[in-house]
């Protein structure tokens, strides 16, 4: 049964050249595997084919013709038999142009509607184990735009390779050990004992957010006093056994909110617990990649992509958080993942090549391990850069922007632009409810079927059953386009699998949209020709099919109306 009418075209195209230069290849002498690698693409403009071969001017060399004359020799020789296209022209300089038949478009649309909730789905990744790890915020405090953003494109980012047939796992990574947790502890207790002495110094590189003021004035309003007279580091430890899990919790629900859900909480104390920071160390130590400077155990990082060496070990003799991180990936691995993916922060991007190359240090492949870097987000209001929440004055959080915008809208915004771009995130362009805002565009798109099906079917139309219908009547430009568009999904979703960047899902969607929008613009269902009319009712159904199962994708609402 096909499922992916596109790679189905462009292999068949790739046939018909393949079986023609064997002529060629046998006058030349040699033989047709020694022949350069060449693409089947999508021209930019229809009107020169639906699909170009750049095979004519890859071979020439090989082939000690010109580019033309081997096109029009692979054109002549070609059997032009074929399910899939209607004819072959060679164009310019020697592009192959393929047209499409009237039957493929005929068979685009039933496997659209035959394939329904599943269309768009393949087996591309071949059930491939894959762990993206994304968000992962550190949780002494709340989550921030750049986390708001990281997990949208961690999540539809996962979503994809998921429907690209990979075994996908979402994970959290937990910050719970180390100098972050030792800061916080540290934070939270001079804001305790500012409570009782106004001028009890606060740490320099302590968390200034208000967040831990509030801490620590409701561990007061509960406990009051009884931890004033303990020692400091037993008051730390109280006061970070009271705060982490509210955060952590609190890290659980606005995610909860926005959609996503983790297969896996992993938490970094555990590490600890389990010795397998220790062990990493020791391993790094039996390799011969660690040496003793000031007191410190360093890690030869620069003989594995750093440029510099790392202390793995500091003088007080607590492991820093690339020990802990080189033993988190260690774990990745060890518990059978074929590739894992990390969704990291713009400030992370000169530990990639050092983490990269600390797995193949340890008898891993760094090249298993793959690194999104995400660029910042601005948040703009009136073309005024917003730093502060109007609701609580503070830094605009997560939470705070999903009391501003829609999470369809968050998650449709935040995945617009590439993850290596950075990002305007346009408040007011994100509450509007008109086709200037992407997200209400397509979801308006999706509306309008719902509201055109019932519609007919007041009048008492109905769509026959797909088999039934005459696709072949669909024979306008915004119908052709319309079934090219909807036929593109499995290929788009491919792409942003295997190219990490589920912006690819929000262009396309939009683009899928606006054909639909110009199809039925042009091309009414309610027509005196009801064989005509019933196979534009089934590409209305093909085009609900295609809206909604990338809605699913980018978890978005498909509404049935706006």
């Amino acid at each position: 049964m096909p499922v992916n009418p596109i790679r189905d075209a462009r292999r068949a195209a790739k046939t018909m050249i393949g079986q023609a230069v064997a002529a060629l290849c046998a006058e030349a002498g040699i033989a047709p595997d020694a022949l350069p690698p060449y693409k089947v693409d999508e021209p930019a403009d229809r009107k020169n084919g639906d699909f170009a071969a750049n095979a004519a001017m890859v071979w020439a060399r090989t082939l000690k013709k010109s580019p033309r004359a081997i096109a029009e020799a692979i054109v002549a020789g070609m059997s032009q038999k074929s399910t899939a296209f209607d004819r072959v022209e060679v164009a310019g300089p020697g592009f192959i142009n393929f047209y499409l038949a009237d039957g493929w478009y005929t068979e685009a649309v039933k496997t659209v509607l035959r394939r329904g909730e599943g269309f768009g789905r393949s087996d591309f990744g071949q059930g491939k184990r894959v762990n993206v790890e994304f968000v992962s915020a550190n949780p002494t405090g709340p989550m921030h735009m750049g986390n708001a953003r990281g997990g949208a494109i961690g999540d539809c980012l996962a979503a994809a390779m998921d429907w690209a047939g990979y075994d996908v796992t979402r994970e959290f990574y937990i910050n719970d050990a180390g100098n972050q947790i030792e800061k916080f502890g540290l934070s939270l207790e001079a804001r305790y004992l500012q409570h009782w002495q106004k001028d009890y110094p606060f740490p320099e590189d302590g968390y200034q957010g208000l967040d831990i003021v509030d801490h620590a004035e409701d561990y007061i309003a509960q406990y009051g006093d009884r931890l004033l007279d303990l020692p400091s580091k037993e008051r730390q430890a109280a006061l970070v056994d009271y705060a982490l899990p509210k955060n952590i919790a609190a890290l659980r629900e606005d995610l909860g909110r926005y959609r996503i859900e983790y297969d896996v909480w992993f938490k970094e104390s555990s590490l600890y617990e389990s010795g397998a920071v220790e062990d990493t160390i020791k391993l790094l130590i039996e390799r011969g990649l660690t040496y003793e400077k000031d007191g410190a155990l360093w890690v030869k990082a620069s003989e594995f992509g750093s440029d510099k060496d790392e202390v793995l070990v500091r003088q007080n003799g607590i492991p820093t958080y690339f020990a802990a991180d080189i033993a988190y990936h260690i774990n990745k691995f060890a518990r059978g993942f074929d590739l894992c993916i990390n969704v990291w922060g713009a400030d992370h991007h000169g530990h990639v090549a050092r983490m990269k190359g600390a797995m193949d240090a340890v008898g891993l492949k760094g090249d298993k391990l793959t690194v999104i870097i995400m660029q910042l987000v601005r948040l703009m209001r009136e073309g005024q850069v917003v730093k502060m929440s109007k609701r609580t004055g503070r830094s605009v959080t997560l939470s705070d922007l999903m009391e501003d915008v829609s999470i369809d809208a968050a998650r449709f915004f935040f995945n617009m632009r590439e993850p290596g771009s950075p990002l305007d995130f346009d408040l007011d362009l994100a509450n509007l409810q008109d086709s200037q805002n992407p997200v209400f565009y397509v979801q308006y798109a999706h509306a309008r079927i719902v509201s055109i099906l019932k519609n007919m079917s007041a009048e008492g139309i109905s769509p026959r059953p797909f088999e039934e219908v005459d696709f072949g009547l669909l024979i306008e430009p915004q119908e052709r386009q319309l079934i090219w568009r909807l036929s593109m999904l499995p290929e788009v979703i491919i792409a942003a699998a295997q190219y990490h960047d589920p912006a690819k899902l929000t262009h396309y969607i939009v683009a899928a949209a606006t054909d639909f929008h110009r199809f039925y613009d042009t091309c009414r269902c309610r027509v005196e020709d009801k064989d005509l009319m019933q196979a534009r009712l089934n590409l209305c159904l093909a085009a609900q099919v295609v809206l909604k199962n990338t809605l699913s994708m980018l978890k978005i609402d498909a509404p049935d109306r706006m």
